[in-house]
């Protein structure tokens, strides 16, 4: 079994045809699914998709780009929603200096607010990071003196340093269809390297669908192509794979309920 540990099934791409991309999902292999939260006054959604699906669970936060929109935000706050039994993480949170919707100051608010929620709550927190490794590093680096806390680089495209950092301050690392791109060989070498404890995959659909999909809408059936180019560098087969990543989910997602799935 496969899990694809992000994707936005809340998002208005999948509003027409949920059913059929679960039941693409389940022939694919994908056994289940974290849908990420973006915004709190988008939360009810979120976890209604969780609440309707057994197999997929939820996370609640604020996307960097959504800093200055939601400003202000209380780890208080987080930990309080994260109380639903299908919330299993905080996020996802974090630093976008690419496109910089909000400002710096204000994501950087919003990061270590999340930070908090996980290290009270013990539940991982999703971060997301682009064009900004020197920042992202120094605040983890930062809160992980101040207390433990669990949590994962989602749809990994960084460099070497990035991630040597993550991995020894007890992360994880989650790749997504981008490794599949002919540009990322880099991303490729990376993934190679990851302990085999630590390393997760994902869609981020309805977003970078990985080859042979480009072009397409991204749907979490699709995470077995990035599954399969991870194995690939990695020199696994792709059962290999998929039993490491699905047993790291659990390991890092204990809330999850899986008793759910057998039923």
């Amino acid at each position: 079994m496969l899990i694809d540990s992000h994707c936005h099934l809340d998002f208005p791409n999948f509003a027409d045809d949920i059913d059929a991309v679960m039941e693409r999902a389940r022939a694919a292999g994908v056994g289940a699914m974290l849908t990420i939260g973006t915004t709190l006054a988008k939360a009810p959604q979120v976890i209604g998709v969780a609440e309707r699906f057994p197999n997929v669970w939820c996370s609640v936060g604020i996307h960097p780009h959504e800093a200055a929109a939601e400003a202000d935000v209380q780890a208080q706050t987080l930990i309080e929603m994260s109380r639903h039994p299908k919330v299993i993480a905080i996020g996802e949170t974090g630093l976008d200096y690419f496109y910089e919707h909000a400002p710096r100051a204000a994501q950087e608010v919003n990061f270590r607010a999340h930070i908090q929620a996980a290290r009270v709550t013990g539940l991982p927190i999703i971060i997301h990071t682009r064009d900004a490794d020197e920042d992202t590093e120094k605040i983890l680096v930062e809160e992980m003196g101040k207390g433990a806390f669990p949590g994962l680089i989602h749809c990994f495209t960084s460099g070497p340093k990035l991630a040597r950092t993550v991995l020894d301050l007890g992360l994880s690392i989650s790749f997504s269809g981008i490794i599949t791109f002919k540009t990322a060989a880099q991303l490729r070498e990376i993934a190679a390297t990851v302990p085999d404890d630590r390393i997760l995959v994902e869609t981020d659909s309805p977003y970078l669908a990985p080859i042979p999909h480009r072009g397409r809408r991204n749907e979490p059936a699709f995470v077995a192509d990035t599954a399969r180019v991870v194995a690939e560098v990695r020199g696994v087969g792709p059962a290999v794979l998929a039993q490491q990543t699905t047993e790291n989910f659990r390991r890092l997602f204990t809330k999850a309920d899986f008793s759910a799935l057998a039923a």
